[in-house]
């Protein structure tokens, strides 16, 4: 029998070797990758309902104005995936993060994921009654 290959001992030559990773250690790797997660967020939920607007608008006038300005008008619902940043489910999901900004917080270990509440952020606050500090 052939050290080199105990399977085939006449062509050790050809011989592929797979090994399959367990699914826990895929697990780890994909958590700890560290690769940026996408962010479809805008920077206020007013700015984000109105791309929104925007977006949903060129679609429903694109398909609406089909019969009276012709077949063309349909050039303008592309222009609604710039609004969406993507497509609508882009768009959904954008608005999720924008509602929940520093609301929710991530937090992974040991391959294991959680969405929990954010701890307050420290506001300063004055004391009452005091006098401005001198400059």
């Amino acid at each position: 029998m052939n050290p080199v290959n105990p399977v085939n001992p006449v062509n050790p030559v050809n011989t592929v070797i797979t090994v399959k990773p367990a699914q826990d250690a895929r697990i780890r790797a994909t958590a700890q990758s560290g690769a940026p997660a996408r962010d479809f967020a805008s920077a206020s939920v007013p700015r984000h309902l109105a791309r929104g607007a925007i977006g949903f608008g060129l679609i429903i006038g694109s398909i609406a104005l089909v019969p009276v300005a012709g077949p063309a008008t349909l050039l303008a619902a592309p222009l609604a995936l710039i609004a969406f940043r993507g497509c609508p489910t882009c768009w959904m999901v954008g608005l999720a993060q924008t509602i929940s900004r520093g609301r929710l917080e991530r937090r992974c270990a040991d391959g294991v994921c959680t969405l929990t509440k954010a701890p307050p952020a420290a506001k300063p606050t004055a004391a009452p009654n005091t006098p401005p500090p001198p400059r």
